[in-house]
């Protein structure tokens, strides 16, 4: 199948408080967040006109722009009003909603203090993250890449520059017959896959991570509710490599993820189960409800 470059498609974007044709939302390459990687976004994905939790990923975005170390010129109000804007714009109901940030192009140099801050928001149809074929469950391979200490990098923003190593995970797994990879963090311990929150199922509690040097995701905390309404015990924690072996099923969560299973992690099979089938049907059902119903299942 033939890619489509992100350049050339039709449409508009929400850039600078306007909506421009798709083609022209160009930025110059002396920007600095091109070159020092100082710039955040967010995923976010709306069902049937809804966009999942946009005022968490706004929130979010807001508070990860602070831990870089500036100030988006933007209110949350207005963030989520442009975010529906440009859904509404591109004539779209369910869609990939991407909104970024980034200082511009007054200075070029590691301090960058007086640079202004852009903001833009495009959308597209992005279906399952994984293809048709993720309900038998993916394949991870082992990433040799760890996630930083918190005292090394940003860690609680969702910073560009931080999926690098993401990204050098992924191409290498899949480079090897994998879909993507676990990554550890600094300690040894399990983390996450390269863009999405991980679970396990063993003797029938959740176990997940404790992200003390990853994103805690809005979809790992919604996966999270989902379960404990179900009365399945969730436990956070620190999970080593080898425990692995203990776990009966894996799934994945994250926003371009969604719930994902997995059936092998390096030397480890599983097998999608009961538990991982009822919160993916439960999290499939929750995206599409109103916003006020999320928000309640949620808090409860």
């Amino acid at each position: 199948m033939a890619l489509i470059p992100f350049d050339d498609r039709d449409g508009t974007i929400w850039w600078d408080g306007a909506l421009v044709p798709w083609r022209d939302a160009k930025l110059h390459v002396l920007s600095h967040g091109l070159h020092y990687a100082s710039a955040v976004f967010e995923g976010e994905r709306a069902y049937s006109g809804h966009i999942f939790r946009l005022r968490d990923h706004t929130n979010r975005l807001i508070n990860s722009a602070r831990i870089l170390g500036f100030e988006l010129p933007y209110a949350a109000d207005q963030i989520d009003a442009a975010c529906k804007e440009v859904l509404a714009a591109n004539n779209l109901t369910d869609a990939y909603v991407r909104p970024i940030a980034w200082r511009g192009t007054e200075q070029l140099a590691v301090s960058a203090q007086l640079t202004t801050i852009h903001l833009a928001i495009a959308v597209w149809p992005w279906p399952s993250y994984f293809g048709a074929e993720r309900m038998k469950g993916i394949r991870l391979g082992m990433g040799e890449w760890k996630r930083p200490a918190p005292d090394t990098a940003p860690t609680a923003s969702k910073a560009a520059g931080l999926y690098m190593i993401g990204t050098l995970s992924k191409h290498k797994a899949e480079a090897a017959g994998f879909d993507d990879a676990l990554m550890l963090d600094w300690r040894g311990r399990v983390a996450e896959a390269t863009g999405a929150n991980i679970f396990f199922n063993m003797g029938g509690e959740l176990h997940t991570p404790d992200p003390d040097c990853f994103l805690d995701g809005i979809t790992r905390r919604t996966v999270m509710s989902l379960a404990r309404k179900h009365q399945i015990k969730v436990i956070e924690r620190a999970i080593l490599p080898e425990e692995m072996a203990k776990a009966s099923e894996v799934f994945l969560a994250g926003t371009a993820a969604e719930v994902t299973p997995v059936r092998q992690i390096g030397e480890y099979h599983f097998t999608p189960g009961d538990m991982t089938a009822t919160l993916l049907k439960e999290y499939e059902a929750l995206v599409r409800q109103s916003p006020e119903e999320v928000a309640r299942v949620v808090a409860g």
